[in-house]
């Protein structure tokens, strides 16, 4: 089957490849199409950020810059952006990038397996700063400074198997200090621009990629390739090629569906389109709810929220995926859409079994509806994994209560980690509905959620461990509803 070719920006220069099969990904047509060798192969499946790559691409009337896993980002799907490696950042007289010259003035280089990733996540920080500074003053374009938290923040998704972290660290609060190198994004816009060409979807049916820009087309194409791949992000589906060295006769990628990469504020709720990268889509969420904070930013690392989608997540239906637990503890519907009409449910009742839904072959999840928060809501969302950064969860939970006059007006809970499909705890909301908010009956209602799901042991924990962890979790939004914020890891933090 046919493929369309693939167009992008590359050391200044349009880039064109024939031929390239659907389920290749970015990070091979790097090394063994272009020989960009400096980006490195790690753990093949988003984890350690050794094969980290920048992506810019129209935002406004600027550039956005994102700092992607290419070992499981399929290579058509940069297709009209810009790409930077590690190897374009030094000049053509060979003075090094001022990403660089921190990383070597800081010594933050050991066996250098990984430093690529660590420098390119630096650089679109970097990029971003002198972007913003640019646009909102007519001085140096001089970018701001990263915090000790923000940097850590920006390389969660980066590991380094020599620990050599604080010099890493150094350097990312060091780089802003060195003479300003920017990039030129007029000139970008202007080479981006003349990518692009009008939709030619509709001629596409027997392509093997298919990257629809239109809702409509999107669902035209769905109903005619039921059996096509469908992507949103695919920082899971990447892994299928990865590892489990998975081929797709036919890929249907969402992320350039116009419609579904909006994010839309009503009056009750938000509309977060299918396509709208988890960074953004949690970034929405925290600007109304920002307790959240602590818990978006340990899903996953960076690169991952940056290319992965809220509505992937969802329609993965992963037991141990973060998202699902929050949004059913939020009330959250979904919207399916297919050339037949739309219908919308709630979350949780998307799922059948495991990793499977009661979509049909020709829907596709468009759309995730959150309610906004009421004037008296509580909430409270927890992850537990092995590592604090960059890991999946062995147990999630999150709580969301509304208490008036101290008594438990609604309750909704989410959990995960703990059945075949992300669950609400229907029994647990019972034992607290309309019941006063205190010890002796959070206690009561602790008791029913340690009985009411009956988890497996894995190698990310045993049964009992994850039972007893979840009524724990369970114990600490007791604890925390009553001041004591120094139980949690992130507050430590902040007071030490």
């Amino acid at each position: 089957m046919p493929t369309k070719p693939i167009r992008f920006i590359h050391r200044g220069q349009v880039v064109t490849r024939l031929d390239v099969p659907p389920e290749r990904t970015l990070l091979e047509l790097l090394r063994e199409d272009l020989h960009c060798t400096g980006t490195k192969e790690g753990c093949g499946e988003g984890d350690c950020g050794a094969c980290t790559v920048v992506l810019g691409e129209p935002a406004g009337d600027g550039l956005r810059w994102r700092a992607i896993n290419s070992c499981i980002r399929l290579a058509h799907s940069i297709d009209g952006m810009a790409l930077w490696t590690v190897q374009e950042l030094r000049a053509a007289d060979g003075s090094l990038h001022p990403v660089q010259q921190a990383m070597v003035d800081c010594h933050a280089s050991q066996c250098g397996f990984c430093t690529p990733g660590f420098v390119m996540s630096l650089f679109a920080q970097y990029q971003s700063r002198v972007a913003t500074s640019l646009a909102t003053t007519a001085q140096t374009g001089a970018p701001r400074a990263l915090s000790r938290d923000e940097a850590q923040e920006a390389l969660s998704g980066n590991l380094c198997r020599c620990t050599g972290y604080r010099p890493i660290l150094d350097a990312a609060q060091r780089m802003h200090q060195y003479p300003v190198v920017a990039v030129d994004e007029v000139e970008l816009r202007q080479q981006l621009q003349a990518l692009q060409t009008p939709d030619e979807t509709a001629s596409l049916g027997g392509q093997a990629y298919l990257q629809p820009h239109r809702l409509a087309e999107l669902l035209r194409l769905r109903a005619l390739h039921p059996q096509a791949q469908l992507v949103a992000g695919c920082t899971d589906v990447g892994l299928w090629v990865t590892k489990l060295h998975r081929q797709f006769e036919q890929v249907l990628d969402i992320t350039q569906v116009q419609e579904l990469r909006r994010i839309e504020r009503y009056r009750h709720h938000v509309a977060i389109g299918a396509a709208v990268t988890l960074q953004d889509a949690f970034g929405e969420l925290l600007s109304e709810r920002p307790q959240l904070h602590a818990f978006a930013s340990r899903f996953a690392g960076l690169p991952v929220r940056n290319s992965g989608t809220l509505g992937g997540n969802v329609a993965n239906g992963s037991p141990i995926g973060d998202s699902m637990p929050l949004l059913i503890a939020l009330g959250a519907h979904v919207v399916l859409m297919s050339q037949r009409g739309h219908r919308e449910l709630p979350l949780e009742q998307l799922y059948t079994g495991y990793r499977q839904n009661l979509m049909a072959a020709d829907e596709v999840l468009a759309w995730i509806k959150v309610p906004r928060p009421t004037k008296h809501e509580w909430l409270r969302a927890y992850k537990l994994s092995k590592r604090y950064d960059d890991d999946i969860s062995a147990v999630c939970l999150a709580l969301r209560l509304e208490l008036k006059a101290g008594r438990v007006a609604q309750v909704s809970i989410g959990v995960g980690g703990v059945a075949a499909t992300p669950q609400r705890a229907w029994q647990t909301q019972a034992a607290l509905q309309g019941q006063p908010w205190s010890e002796a009956r959070v206690q009561a209602a602790r008791a029913v959620l340690h009985q009411e799901f009956s988890p497996l042991s894995d190698m990310r924990a045993s049964a009992d461990y994850r039972r007893d962890a979840l009524a724990n979790l369970l114990q600490r939004a007791w604890l925390e509803s009553q001041g004591h914020d120094a139980i949690a890891l992130e507050r430590v933090r902040e007071l030490a």
